[in-house]
């Protein structure tokens, strides 16, 4: 997305399948925090982005997925990186899509947070309806 902040940010698809979705986040000097860590804030948008396409992908929708609830465990900082997120399919109904997400610092051959999030599947508006074909 030119223009996008996401665009900034070193983001790298690895797979995506019909019931996992796995996204990676380089490590650079420039989004670590005063530790050497990746900046925690920058993880759950990782966690966000990776479930977010996950469920855009699996819900019966026009108008997409908006997140509605997103918990995350924070288990050990990412040191070396990259960050790899490995979003899989949890439960997808007609409202929600539920997804749970593992995100690894695969440098440091370790977990380094757990998270579940909750989609709500979005009707689409009057000007969608017109356009969808």
């Amino acid at each position: 997305m030119p223009g996008h902040l996401f665009a900034e940010l070193p983001f790298y698809d690895v797979l995506e399948t019909e019931e996992t979705v796995i996204v990676d986040l380089h490590n650079r000097p420039d989004i670590r925090n005063v530790r050497g860590a990746l900046q925690g804030g920058l993880l759950a948008t990782l966690i966000d982005v990776a479930a977010g396409r996950l469920a855009f992908a699996v819900a019966d929708s026009v108008a997409g997925v908006s997140t509605a609830d997103m918990t995350i465990h924070f288990l050990a900082p990412v040191m070396s990186g990259p960050a790899r997120a490995v979003a899989h399919l949890v439960r997808r109904g007609r409202r929600t899509v539920v997804v749970g997400v593992d995100v690894f610092d695969v440098g440091g051959h370790r977990i380094a947070a757990r998270a579940t999030l909750s989609f709500a599947v979005l009707t689409p508006r009057g000007d969608q309806l017109a356009a969808t074909p």
